[in-house]
């Protein structure tokens, strides 16, 4: 079953248009797939030259190839996709003799992890690519299946298994399919990093932020929990972000005293990896209030989050909170101005009101709550 994506109309404008095209995005979101539907949705399936980072023979005729004997390994071909590119030596100077010696040639190049790729490309590729970031499955994405309706009746099920496409694709079968990619996330790709060695400080670390969903997290607090220093403790958030499995969500001060300026909040960006690093698979109704509030929460800011890729690249995002405790749970500012909104899980609180001190010091900005009764619109 293959669901439309956001980024098909991006393979529309921008295949064969003059540079190179990077996608970045978590193992498993569905970088593959999309570029094999466009290429057989676009008729190019016979002019499609394919090398795939993981294997090792790919990696070596890519690494030491010139771009005269690349030109001839794809004689004939329009699109030379290249998997998984992170994997393969220099693969900055690779896709830039690729580049800038053969010609017409429209390369497409995927990679999992930003730490490895995009670092490898930033220098030798300036001015030479599109990008593009794709995430899971998004709330949009699903209910141009269906339905919007039909999509929030699967709230609770998003909650508790998020939404990757093979996770989406085999109702019944979620928690075997979480474990596997869990597994692919935090030890087969990420202790490939940097010389990780010591795994059980990686998961002591993800376990502790899964707890924390919805909280101001402290270095130094998240360093005595897992046995180790601060600035380790921050490496591994660094390199977690990277490789897509959690996201900062920095305070918003623009003018109070007593706005917190330098905290942050961390989110998972899928709920079902971070349930999948708890090993807890149970329905919302068997969870707390307050367990089922930071599991919306987490859900609409990552959901908030995918529909800003695609319509408001230019948007940023926060949180925002005083020394006396009044907060917000999420705050976008953009051109257009500054947008405030509380995540409720609980309906009965719709009417929650604006603390003052922010709309004391933001007099311009919209708020608005957002509870499952609500939430189709603000996901869209």
């Amino acid at each position: 079953m293959w669901i439309k994506r956001d980024i098909d109309a991006f393979l529309d404008k921008r295949m064969f248009g003059g540079k190179t095209i990077v996608i970045y995005g978590p193992r498993q979101a569905g970088k593959t797939s999309a570029v094999r539907n466009y290429i057989q949705r676009a008729g190019l399936a016979n002019d499609v030259a394919f090398f795939n980072g993981d294997e090792a023979a790919d990696r070596e005729t890519l690494a030491d190839a010139s771009a005269a004997r690349i030109k001839a390994l794809v004689s004939g071909k329009r699109v030379l996709f290249v998997d998984e590119a992170q994997r393969v030596p220099e693969i900055g100077m690779v896709l830039k003799r690729i580049k800038d010696g053969c010609g017409d040639l429209q390369t497409v190049a995927t990679g999992s992890s930003s730490v490895e790729l995009a670092e490898k490309i930033e220098e030798p590729m300036t001015g030479r690519k599109f990008e593009y970031l794709l995430m899971p499955l998004s709330f949009a994405e699903l209910a141009n299946e269906t339905s919007p309706l039909d999509e929030m009746r699967e709230t609770e099920r998003r909650l508790v298994f998020g939404s990757y496409p093979d996770v989406v694709a085999h109702p019944g079968d979620e928690i075997d399919r979480l474990q596997e990619l869990g597994k692919g996330y935090l030890y087969k790709d990420i202790l490939k990093l940097d010389g990780f060695r010591r795994p059980e400080t990686l998961d002591r670390l993800a376990r502790a932020l899964a707890f924390q969903i919805g909280q101001e997290v402290s270095f130094a607090e998240l360093a005595q929990t897992c046995g180790t220093d601060a600035k380790t403790a921050a490496k591994y958030v660094d390199i977690l972000e990277k490789a897509y499995i959690v996201r900062r969500l920095p305070s918003f001060a623009r003018n109070g005293r007593n706005e917190l300026k330098k905290s942050r909040k961390i989110y998972f960006l899928d709920c079902g990896i971070r349930n999948y690093v708890l090993g807890d698979w149970r329905p919302i109704a068997a969870r707390s209030p307050e367990e089922a509030g930071k599991l919306w929460e987490n859900h609409l800011v990552s959901e908030r989050f995918k529909r800003r890729l695609v319509r408001e690249p230019a948007t940023r995002d926060y949180f925002w909170r005083t020394a006396q405790q009044q907060e917000v749970d999420l705050v976008e500012e953009s051109a257009s101005g500054i947008k405030a909104f509380e995540l409720k899980w609980n309906a009965k609180k719709a009417g929650t009101k604006v603390p003052k001190t922010f709309a004391a010091a933001y007099p311009d900005a919209e708020f608005n709550v957002v509870t499952p009764a609500d939430a189709a619109e603000f996901l869209l």
